[in-house]
């Protein structure tokens, strides 16, 4: 569930020098990958697959009067929509009868995975335009973001011409690998969206619902302080989850680049019975380093290699009083 659950090139075109033409060519698809995500309307069919797990996955989406509607449903196994009205995101799990209700966090999903602003970026990525060619039928451009540290991971996007929505993006190791990959194996753009196709198959008059509550963390994470930063990452946000049932409340902290997220989750060892269980795990592309530091729990995941988040996490500390 926590895998579920953290613009503009403001002045780049009139201070760029001459030599960076290409690089800001670059940037210029990438600003489209994300008006487009946001403000188009489209249907279709994408694949995920990570290792050996592959998921397939239809999207609608409707942008309407300064709305975002958007419902994914999962094809494979388990039964699984997620409905998105702007921020708010509603993830329905039959099998279960849970519904669980939260604001969308700091990494976006599939095909919207920029951020609005492209600021920074070229500080600890270069990027490239690199070959075309098609993808669900239609014409790409791919685009090359190579890492300048050991700090994060690559991507590799394809990108319509035309339109400028993303098709197909991989995350890529440091040994050229493919971690992760979405691709679309069939798109309709442009096309009127019956809005019954964006209601739930699933009626949650009787299910469990799960609010998940965060409140605004004063300060830079409550009683811990980070002193160990990585370079270009800055916090998004700082939160207290509330605790629900026998689950304590956890301070949750999300770290970003602007591609790449970490979230650090501290939350208290009273309880637990997976005291040894720390270290380096790995969950598909998502790594994931436990640490116990007194009688607290941190646990760091995201996509990016390991080095980044044992960096991060060794270095948090309570506050002295």
């Amino acid at each position: 569930m926590r895998r579920l659950i953290a613009g503009c090139i403001v002045g780049l075109s009139l201070t760029a020098p001459a030599h960076a033409d290409a690089p800001l060519d670059a940037l210029q698809w990438l600003q489209r990958v994300t008006a487009a995500a946001q403000k188009l309307t489209y249907t279709g069919t994408f694949v995920y697959q990570s290792g050996a797990q592959t998921e397939t996955s239809r999207i609608t989406h409707l942008y309407d009067a300064g709305n975002e509607l958007e419902r994914i449903e999962v094809l494979d196994g388990s039964p699984r929509e997620v409905l998105r009205r702007n921020d708010e995101v509603k993830c329905y799990l039959p099998e279960s009868r849970l519904m669980i209700v939260e604001k969308r966090g700091a990494r976006q999903s599939f095909p919207a995975l920029l951020p609005a602003s492209m600021a920074g970026l070229m500080d600890h990525y270069s990027i490239r335009k690199g070959s075309t060619g098609r993808v669900a039928g239609l014409e790409s451009q791919s685009i090359l973001i190579e890492p300048k540290d050991e700090f994060r991971y690559g991507h590799q996007l394809w990108i319509d011409t035309q339109s400028g929505l993303l098709l197909k993006s991989g995350l890529v190791n440091e040994r050229g690998e493919i971690l992760e990959s979405f691709a679309f194996t069939e798109l309709r753009i442009g096309i009127p969206v019956d809005r019954d196709s964006l209601k739930p198959r699933s009626s949650p008059d009787d299910w469990k619902v799960h609010n998940v509550r965060a409140s605004e963390a004063k300060g830079d994470g409550g009683q811990w302080q980070f002193r160990t930063q990585l370079p270009g990452f800055r916090k998004m946000s700082g939160m207290r989850r509330e605790a629900q049932g026998d689950m304590p409340g956890m301070a949750h902290v999300i770290f970003s680049d602007g591609l790449a997220a970490i979230s650090v989750f501290i939350e208290p060892m009273a309880g637990r019975k997976d005291k040894a269980e720390v270290g380096h795990f790995a969950m598909g592309a998502i790594n994931v380093y436990k640490r116990i530091v007194g009688d607290h729990l941190l646990v760091a995941m995201g996509d990016v290699p390991q080095a980044a988040l044992k960096r991060l996490v060794d270095g948090v500390e309570p506050k002295r009083k």
